[in-house]
């Protein structure tokens, strides 16, 4: 059972105090307690939606210290927002935030990327068991695709920027972005993203030969028109990329190079708690617990 449904959402969430209470109850769990002493000793000040502290006497209120604090929009947006990105399979465009939500584009966006904030794994578990990598590239023109080669076998494409992916079969996914389709880099992704107990299967990229892994590593060779072998093949992983490229034709369009780390948690975060019944919840908690996300920080040097 889903923890959230649109006719839920707009009956819950349809005023700033309810949605103050739902909040608080994801924050404090086991009652109000001060974000500055932790004491537990509170008043309310009921007329401003805010707390009192009685030992500290530190007035604040549910959003104070979270991503929330300084965002003019009201909260039953943000929930909002958050609803469509945890449940759109490809994803969520800031253009049809602005329709629904009625904001300014840059609203619309500035908001995208503050509950991308809250998808990241802060700290993902080595995969264990099969893991399927591959790699893909994204951006550039169609034409650079067949280009030369770098040293050590690498394609050379130029404009593209190259992301690794690895998935445990029947588990989680992790995704980077690299800069270069060469074997230092794949190596250093795989060590990172799998156990040393992991069974690594790829294609038959010449920088995925010999890795230096100290993980069993087996291959399927593409180039030969070989896709499976016996339980050894990558359809896995290259379904993920099937999904992403949808993702990037059908909402986003674009993507910059600066921002693709982002939307890549976007996607793996939404791909490893796709059983997760209460994915609507833990991204609100999420959410309480982010660290502010300037907008300065997000234009500075390039945008989306």
């Amino acid at each position: 059972m889903q923890d959230m449904n649109l006719p839920q959402l707009v009956a819950d969430f349809q005023s700033e105090e309810k949605c103050r209470a739902y909040l608080e109850a994801l924050r404090w769990r086991d009652g109000v307690s001060c974000p500055r002493c932790a004491s537990r000793k509170i008043s309310r000040v009921l007329k401003r939606g805010q707390f009192d502290c009685d030992s500290c006497r530190y007035q604040f209120s549910v959003t104070a210290g979270t991503i929330f604090h300084d965002s003019h929009l009201p909260l039953w947006k943000w929930l909002l927002a958050t609803y469509m990105m945890v449940g759109a399979k490809k994803g969520v465009s800031a253009n049809q935030l602005k329709r629904t939500l009625v904001v300014s584009y840059k609203t619309a966006w500035y908001l995208c990327h503050r509950v991308r904030a809250a998808m990241k794994d802060a700290n993902p578990k080595p995969l264990t068991g099969i893991v399927e990598v591959d790699e893909t590239y994204v951006g550039g023109k169609a034409r650079n695709t067949h280009g030369g080669r770098l040293a050590g076998g690498a394609k050379r494409i130029p404009d593209k920027t190259v992301v690794i992916g690895a998935i445990q079969r029947g588990g989680n996914i992790r995704l980077k972005v690299i800069p270069h389709a060469r074997q230092r880099w794949m190596t250093e992704f795989i060590k990172e993203a799998t156990d040393p107990s992991a069974e690594v299967y790829t294609d038959d990229h010449r920088a995925y030969k010999d890795l230096p892994l100290r993980r069993a590593h087996k291959s399927v060779n593409h180039s030969a028109g070989e896709d499976v072998r016996a339980d050894v093949h990558t359809n896995t992983v290259e379904g993920v990329w099937s999904l992403f490229r949808r993702s990037v034709v059908g909402s986003y369009h674009q993507l910059s190079v600066k921002h693709m780390p982002a939307y890549l948690d976007e996607i793996a975060f939404r791909f490893n708690n796709r059983e997760n019944p209460f994915l609507f919840r833990d991204t609100v908690m999420n959410l309480l617990k982010a660290k502010a996300l300037p907008f300065k920080a997000l234009v500075a040097s390039t945008s989306e």
